[in-house]
């Protein structure tokens, strides 16, 4: 991270904690909803299959800019299936860096080949070991792990969603992250039970014990993207809900938080590691900013 992005964002910390502000400082841009897997866990692809146009999202990154969002990602649906006529995801996060986003990540599920350099972080979805990676996923495994192999930079983080079928395979994810060439980390939630996805939502013992197995691969200093300061707050699922600095904006609409916010009770059964950790960060926690501190100048 550039020393000036460093300080933009850490004054924009502070006048949030000072003066309990509630602008946006992270956006999301679904630039489809089209996917070409059918995950058992996710409630959210092939709803309209739509993929919009760039013009569209242009004006959506400027709105997000505008609205003081610098931290951008993109999302689906699958991103790398996002084209409009020559146009590929490429552009859209040389457009993001141009417009003047000081942090630009991708999220993907790694199916297409990862040549993305431009991206400050490719959070790639590996949910587990093969057999259980292929179990939520569909037989992806292999041709991830080739594409991981072939990419262009290093700027690749894994990105696991902890539900009832690969609840144990954290361990296997993290040394996965520690020993491939290109990973820089591992990022973690536990899974949001949308109505339909609800068997595989985890316990609060099952959630700590996941919690145990992420805090003991950091003592053995695998790569971790997430706080462990935050990890009381989600196991008993008490942090604030929502979370008011991130926005999604989908079609034209914006959505404080993420989608998810516009289905009754979910809030409450929040699994996402983000908005745990910013809502307490932006709330004023100190021993949260702290290691949040170290852990983003490590590893963006």
């Amino acid at each position: 991270m550039k020393f000036s992005s460093f300080l933009y964002l850490a004054g924009f910390g502070i006048k949030t904690v000072l003066f309990r502000k509630k602008d946006p400082i992270l956006g999301t841009v679904i630039v489809t909803d089209r996917c070409n897997l059918k995950c058992r866990h996710c409630s959210v692809n092939n709803i309209t299959a739509v993929m919009h146009p760039y013009a569209e999202i242009e004006r959506e990154m400027h709105q997000l800019y505008d609205m003081g969002v610098r931290i951008l990602f993109f999302c689906g649906g699958e991103t790398f299936l996002w084209r409009d006529g020559d146009r590929t995801l490429k552009d859209l996060v040389i457009e993001a860096k141009r417009i003047g986003f000081l942090i630009v990540n991708v999220v993907t599920n790694g199916t297409f080949p990862l040549d993305l350099p431009e991206a400050d972080l490719i959070l790639l979805s590996l949910d587990g070991d093969r057999e259980r990676h292929n179990l939520v996923r569909g037989d992806t495994y292999d041709t991830i792990m080739e594409n991981i192999r072939g990419a262009t930079a290093d700027n690749i983080c894994f990105y696991m969603a902890i539900n009832q079928l690969n609840k144990d395979a954290v361990r296997d994810v993290c040394l996965t992250a520690r020993d491939t060439e290109h990973v820089r980390a591992v990022s973690f939630n536990f899974h949001t039970p949308y109505p339909d996805t609800r068997d595989l939502a985890l316990s609060r013992e099952e959630k700590r014990a996941c919690c145990d197995v992420i805090r003991q691969m950091m003592k053995e200093k695998v790569p971790v993207f997430n706080l462990k300061s935050a990890f009381p707050y989600l196991i008993d699922n008490r942090f604030p809900t929502p979370c008011h600095q991130c926005v999604v904006i989908e079609d034209g609409k914006v959505s404080v938080c993420g989608r998810c916010i516009d289905v009754p009770g979910l809030c409450a059964e929040c699994g996402y590691f983000f908005v745990a950790e910013y809502t307490l960060i932006f709330r004023g926690n100190l021993r949260v900013i702290a290691e949040m501190l170290r852990t983003y100048l490590k590893y963006i």
